[in-house]
């Protein structure tokens, strides 16, 4: 067994595997293997890595599972004791793996940890996708600590110390296997955007921990499976996130939270359309809603599950106050300032 795989999702991402996979192999710990997990691409990516990277080790899957089915079929063919799911277009930096695996050594509590996510087109500023870990608000909203909906911060060092997080960014997410499979893995159903919130919170639930360590830094190209402003991004985001809320909502706040994200998300399809004249995006919403409403009886019994196996009555990382109300209306756009309002 290894002691970690570090485990890539490729599809049709030559270029980007030329890019920064020769730096990640530089850049390992005894006892990490690198896989590439392939969902059925058409490029010559799986050739062009046979022929000049033999030590990776490639998973070959037989069609284009998405993101999160993906990484299941991939797992389930690796034997490690720590996963580390990784983005093709992320590159690393030196030693950016030791604070990982030493803290999960350390710290049997903790399931699950990223590093510090920055740019890679611009190295001082925070990455989009995890910048330096997530929470979520009250009403199921993902914002992170250097990354408010569209506010990134520059790194100043803010944000240097380790830190609870409620999610991890599956752009470079560790994570102990044994958890892993015993939460769940991640949601097939989602095939891409929010699952790995949907898994991090699952953890929470169970009595297991997730943290964010700065100390490791690696930086993050972003949007490399669909673009911001993509319909279907946007369909997937609202969807999924909606099906994550029904799935691990405490029943006093279920009826409540949902009530209210149907009035949210409508003003946010009409926000699209009228302030953006995005008729792409308004449309995904109302899919999204629509789809929800259609797919939600095959999630009864994961809810029901999800609430048997809860450990823990009040998850610490997921904030009890609106970020939109703080975002918009108290005009606080950096994580350190809404967190002086707590």
């Amino acid at each position: 067994m290894d002691k970690v795989a570090i485990v890539i999702l490729n599809w049709n991402g030559r270029k980007m595997l030329e890019q920064y996979l020769p730096k990640l192999l530089e850049n390992l710990t005894e006892g990490a293997f690198v896989y590439v997990a392939d969902n059925a691409s058409t490029d010559d990516s799986m050739e062009w890595l046979r022929t000049n990277f033999p030590q990776v080790r490639l998973i070959q899957l037989e069609r284009n599972w998405g993101f999160a089915d993906g990484y299941n079929r991939a797992l389930r063919q690796v034997e490690a004791r720590y996963y580390v799911l990784l983005n093709s277009d992320v590159e690393v930096t030196p030693q950016w793996l030791e604070p990982l695996t030493q803290w999960l050594d350390a710290n049997a509590e903790v399931a699950a940890c990223q590093p510090k996510l920055r740019a890679v087109h611009d190295h001082a500023s925070f990455e989009y996708a995890g910048a330096a870990g997530g929470f979520l608000d009250k009403y199921g909203y993902p914002f992170c600590r250097g990354r408010i909906f569209d506010t990134v911060e520059t790194d100043l060092g803010q944000y240097d110390e380790p830190t609870e997080v409620l999610w991890a960014t599956g752009a470079c997410l560790m994570i102990r296997s044994k958890d892993y499979w015993e939460a769940g893995g991640l949601d097939a159903r989602f095939f891409a955007h929010n699952e790995e919130i949907d898994l991090c919170w699952r953890l929470w639930l169970r009595g297991r921990k997730v943290v964010c360590l700065p100390q490791s830094v690696v930086y993050h190209v972003g949007g490399g499976t669909l673009p911001k402003g993509n319909p279907m991004k946007t369909y997937l985001n609202f969807r999924n996130n909606l099906t994550m809320l029904y799935k691990n909502l405490p029943e006093r706040e279920l009826r409540r939270v949902m009530c209210m994200r149907w009035l949210l998300d409508y003003v946010a399809a009409f926000q699209t359309l009228v302030f953006n004249r995005n008729v792409g995006d308004f449309k995904a919403i109302f899919r999204a809603r629509r789809d929800f409403r259609k797919w939600l009886p095959q999630f009864r019994d994961d809810r029901r599950r999800i609430q048997q196996e809860t450990v823990v009555g009040d998850v610490p990382t997921r904030v009890h106050y609106s970020i939109l109300y703080r975002y918009y209306l108290k005009r606080k756009k950096y994580y350190s300032e809404i967190k002086q309002l707590s």
